[in-house]
């Protein structure tokens, strides 16, 4: 008698289908703000899964909101032209020549590469910059460092550097009621008219807390937070990343990556997941599983 019950590989599936089900139900019709970039962005098959993961929340009624970065991509072209760069507190000082190589790469040649990926999985996506509709308005950022000669403080001016003030929400609104995934350049004009670049994890929040999005995605290349044994941190709250912080555990590049989290979770968003963009669809694994895969922040 021949056998046609279903193999163990598509129970699983089945199982893996009825497990995100609760989590389609809870999010359907709710916003997600994805910051992609640096090294998430790397290998083919990774921008391939990336792809096909904004793709899949549209299809099951998810609004996927894509804010990319490129620092990596401006380095090498500001070394192919022989412009040097300067870094003050992970932020690149960006000089009138700076800033117009930084906006040709963020806004035209990633930005657009972006959406042929999505465009080439099956969905539709428009790329837009800060500046398009009056998205966003931006400020210049200003620094000051210690100076341990002098004993005091001075002001570092990081030229065309912003952040953002003001976000208009209509355009992405409108674009996702079509149908379409907004892939936007953290690139924003200014009230003086220039044109500054900004932090893309900077503007991811600021616009996921305009949108009042579900969730924050900050795709980097660590699993997440670590603890001082290396082991990670699934959820925190503002108060135990202030204790983390101070007791050095938290150092480096995550500590603006935290403050993003907290700033948009105290900005109305549900919750900020900073998770490992170079594990094929952790995002997915986040989204639908019971485990999840990154450091969750709630407010």
């Amino acid at each position: 008698m021949t056998d046609y019950s279903p193999g163990p590989e598509l129970l699983a599936k089945a199982e893996t289908l009825t497990e995100a089900l609760p989590y389609l139900q809870r999010y359907a019709g709710q916003t997600f703000v994805v910051k992609y970039g640096g090294h998430a962005m790397g290998a083919p098959e990774l921008q391939r899964d990336f792809a096909e993961d904004m793709v899949l929340l549209k299809a099951v009624g998810i609004n996927p909101v894509v804010v990319h970065g490129g620092g990596p991509q401006i380095g090498r072209m500001l070394k192919r032209l022989g412009v040097e760069s300067r870094f003050v507190d992970g932020l690149r000082v960006t000089d009138a020549e700076t800033a117009q190589i930084a906006e040709m790469v963020l806004a035209g040649s990633i930005n657009k590469e972006i959406v042929g990926w999505i465009g080439a999985a099956g969905g539709r996506a428009v790329g837009i910059s800060g500046k398009d509709a009056g998205l966003v308005r931006a400020a210049k950022v200003g620094r000051r460092d210690a100076d341990p000669l002098q004993g005091i403080e001075r002001h570092v001016d990081l030229g065309f550097v912003g952040e953002p003030v003001a976000v208009d929400r209509r355009l992405i609104d409108s674009l996702c009621a079509d149908g379409i995934i907004p892939v936007i350049a953290p690139i924003a004009n200014g009230a003086d008219g220039h044109t500054y670049n900004i932090n893309a994890d900077t503007m991811a929040g600021a616009i996921a807390g305009a949108l009042g999005a579900a969730r924050l995605f900050l795709l980097t290349d660590v699993p997440g937070v670590l603890n001082k044994d290396r082991q990670l941190m699934t959820d925190l709250h503002p108060a135990d990343i202030a204790a983390l912080k101070a007791d050095g555990t938290i150092t480096g590049g995550m500590i603006p990556k935290l403050d993003t989290c907290v700033a948009a979770v105290q900005a109305g968003v549900d919750a900020a997941v900073i998770l490992d963009g170079r594990v094929p669809h952790a995002m997915l694994l986040e989204i639908f599983t019971r485990t999840g895969a990154g450091t969750l922040v709630r407010a």
